[in-house]
Parts: structure tokens; C-alpha cells; sequence
């Protein structure tokens, strides 16, 4: 910043209001000499889904339409074991286009497992398990945008 010009808190406020109301993880403004970044912390949240045993099998050819869908995904949000999307980003349930995917619906995991990855900014954010359990069921798709707080899946 330029010493001969005053800084300006009202410009910081209004860069703040702006990355909290599009759910923007930060925003850089320069004019001249002044430079202003303002950065959020994001926090990374793991998700378990388990599935019923009868389910398994049915639940991946059955849920793959639907969850291309908005309304599957909000409706697993009230479920206790649902594990929710701690950012705004694109969902990859594999780490690799050709590689086998973290989870499928029966999946047993540990808490801590990594169960799938979202992307934010050109970083890879895994999304690991909150606690041991199944994978019942899965309301995403790989490369599928998501929203802040949307059900990714749910662990029983």
C-alpha cells in the first residue's frame, strides 16, 4: 500500500460481506500499490455411509439416476449417519478417472478412511470418515458439483 494513501476499512468490510455471501474462500482486490486479500479458513468434514446388506446390491443401479437430481441429495441431509459436504466443490469418489472408486454401497470403513475427495480451487479436499461403519448409500456421482452442508452419503 502506498504510503500517501489511507487505508480503507469500509473496502476490507465489503470484501468480507462479499466472500461470505457467494461462499467464496478468499478474494484478492489490488489498485496501484494497495493489495487487499481476505480469506476464510474452510474446514474439511469426513463421511460414513453404511448400507443394508438386501440394499447393496439394488442401490448403486437405482441411485445413479437419481442422483443426478438436487432432491435425492437433500433428502439423505436429516439422516444421523448422513455425512455432510463441508464446502462448495466438484465430488470424485475415485482418485483417479481409471482407478476403482474409495467406496461403493457396503463398504465397511474405519474412522478416518478416506471416503471420497471434493475439489475447491484447484485442491483436492479429502472427505474421510467421521466414525467406523457401512456405506448404505451414496447420493452422488464422480465429477459431481456439491454445495456447502449438501449429503454426500450416509454411514451407518
Amino acid at each position: 500500500m502506498a504510503k500517501n494513501e489511507p487505508f480503507d476499512p469500509e473496502l476490507v468490510r465489503e470484501l468480507a460481506r462479499m466472500v461470505a455471501e457467494t461462499d467464496l474462500t478468499e478474494i484478492e482486490v489490488e489498485k496501484g500499490d494497495l493489495r487487499i486479500r481476505v480469506a476464510r479458513k474452510i474446514e474439511t468434514v469426513s463421511v460414513q455411509v453404511a448400507p443394508s446388506a438386501p440394499a447393496a446390491a439394488a442401490a448403486p443401479v437405482a441411485a445413479a439416476p437419481a442422483a443426478l437430481a438436487p432432491a435425492p441429495a437433500k433428502s439423505g441431509a436429516g439422516h444421523p449417519g448422513a455425512v455432510p459436504s463441508p464446502m462448495v466443490g466438484t465430488a470424485y469418489l475415485r482418485p483417479s478417472p481409471d482407478a476403482k472408486p474409495f467406496i461403493e454401497i457396503g463398504t465397511k470403513v474405519q474412522a478416518g478412511d478416506k471416503l471420497l475427495l471434493v475439489e475447491a480451487m484447484k485442491t483436492f479436499n479429502e472427505i474421510v470418515a467421521p466414525h467406523a461403519g457401512t456405506v448404505t448409500a451414496i447420493f452422488i456421482e464422480d465429477g459431481m458439483p456439491v454445495e456447502y452442508g449438501e449429503a454426500l452419503l450416509v454411514l451407518e
